[in-house]
């Protein structure tokens, strides 16, 4: 190392202004169950996920849709969208841990929709952990921007999976979706500089191992512990790291959720997000030592004395949390589970669909100069706490106010899918398992059951080559 010249570091005012979230796309497919009708069918009791796991519809692809063609198809939405040039783009990355190719990746299926401008001086490449990927993605993308590669151009990060389980308890927490970001500086939501808290450990909770087969080994126990004990970690790094930038400029006090007026949460399923936020409600009565806002914790007094490892496990904590923060949840979080809840998870997209959800519910006005939480948790594990600092300028025309206008019709579009029953639901995913890995096929189906403007998988060769169309708009 001696051998490499000292490089003095670039002075914080050269660097990139506001760098984060210019504009964002949505995707999931035309069609869903009724957790109502799941459970009926399941033969369970009333309200096991519509109450226990709090979801109420789950999308689902069909044998024509794959990792690949979600991807594609979020890609060409954004750039829709935004109308911008295909050369304007220099940097993008895909998180994902929906795989279909141990070796070849998901971005280089995305660089067909690039040839026709000739642009293919583009970095990035895919990224995998579970759920993380897309906020990894998110903070390489980030950092390039803010780098000395950085040559002005846009950076796109990509995120999206097909969540399934085998037929049984879990089936119901599946989903797919994609979301697409685009990034750069001056942007309506930067990534706030510094602040992020990151743990990460070696666990078997939820695991791929058998590339013969879509669904993951889980202990959905383990799991579940683990998100927290890493939610508690870097709450407790971010809080820190904020309280250092406030000491540095004058201000001495605790961070506390007051300090965030949204947060949002990787959502393997809602239930699990109010937990969470309850979570960090704790992380707060743990460091209010001075006891100057016990009001705010009545009835959690009991529970001081705990162990952590004891707090993932109690029942009586769990209820007296989500009562004594339920107006906190309601008032932070509630609106950013939308799409979760009609759609279910979608692992590396989950926390950005959140973000979609809020930007839906939301004005540019009640989102202006907000602090938004984000907690983003992939199994194996690997999980950051991070925040966004919305635009002061939410006038019309402002980016603040375009990126809001975009995300105003998810509620019409989920409203358009098409409602399956069951039977179909549990034939479709039947069929997946029947047509994974198989050769010299086009994939049964009408394309017309498909959104106009979805790209599709329309054949598999005998050599495992992939070809893609798209209906028509």
């Amino acid at each position: 190392f001696s051998t490499i010249p000292a490089v003095p570091l670039a002075k914080t005012d050269t660097w990139p202004k506001d760098v984060g979230i210019l504009a964002l796309e949505v995707y999931f497919p035309a069609q869903y169950v009724d957790q109502t009708d799941l459970e009926k069918y399941n033969n369970v009791e009333a309200g096991r996920y519509t109450v226990g796991l709090g979801q109420t519809h789950m999308g689902f692809c069909s044998v024509q849709e794959d990792i690949n063609s979600l991807c594609l198809t979020v890609v060409q939405r954004l750039m829709e969208r935004t109308q911008l040039p295909w050369d304007s783009v220099g940097w993008l990355e895909v998180g994902t841990e929906t795989i279909i190719d141990k070796s070849k990746a998901v971005k280089t299926v995305l660089m067909e929709l690039f040839q026709d401008s000739g642009n293919t001086d583009i970095e990035g490449i895919d990224t995998t952990n579970a759920c993380y990927g897309g906020t990894a993605s998110l903070f390489h993308a980030a950092n390039w921007v803010e780098s000395s590669s950085w040559d002005g151009r846009y950076a796109m990060v990509v995120c999206g999976d097909i969540a399934v389980y085998p037929s049984g308890n879990a089936r119901p927490t599946g989903g797919a979706g994609a979301v697409a970001m685009l990034v750069g500086p001056k942007a309506p939501l930067a990534l706030e500089r510094g602040l992020r808290g990151t743990h990460m450990e070696n666990v078997y909770d939820f695991y791929k191992p058998d590339a013969a087969t879509e669904y993951p080994i889980v202990d959905g126990k383990l799991s579940i512990q683990c998100y927290l004990r890493a939610l508690d970690r870097c709450y407790t790094l971010y809080r820190q790291k904020i309280q250092n930038q406030w000491k540095q400029a004058g201000i001495d006090r605790p961070f506390t959720l007051d300090d965030l007026q949204f947060m949002i949460f990787h959502t393997p399923f809602c239930k699990m997000v109010q937990k969470s936020l309850a979570r960090l409600m704790f992380s707060d009565f743990l460091s209010d030592s001075n006891h100057t806002r016990t009001p705010l914790y009545e009835g959690l007094e009991a529970f001081r004395g705990l162990t952590l490892e004891e707090t993932y496990t109690n029942k009586d904590m769990d209820k007296a949390l989500q009562k004594a923060s339920l107006d906190m949840f309601n008032k932070k979080t509630k609106a950013s589970l939308y799409l979760s809840t009609h759609n279910g998870n979608t692992y590396t997209s989950s926390l950005y669909g959140c973000l979609a959800s809020l930007l839906s519910q939301y004005s540019a006005q009640d989102l202006a100069g907000s602090r938004i939480g984000a907690f983003s948790y992939g199994s194996g594990l690997a999980a950051s706490f991070f925040s966004f600092r919305a635009s002061k300028d939410a006038s019309p025309g402002s980016p603040l106010e375009k990126l809001v206008s975009s995300m105003s019709d998810l509620p019409q579009r989920l409203a358009s899918r098409k409602r399956m029953s069951p039977q179909e639901f549990t034939e479709i995913m039947d069929q997946r398992e029947q047509f994974y890995h198989k050769v010299n096929f086009s994939p049964p189906g009408d394309t017309s059951s498909l959104f106009p403007g979805t790209w599709y998988l329309a054949r598999v060769d005998e050599l495992y080559r992939r070809k893609y169309a798209r209906r028509p708009v």
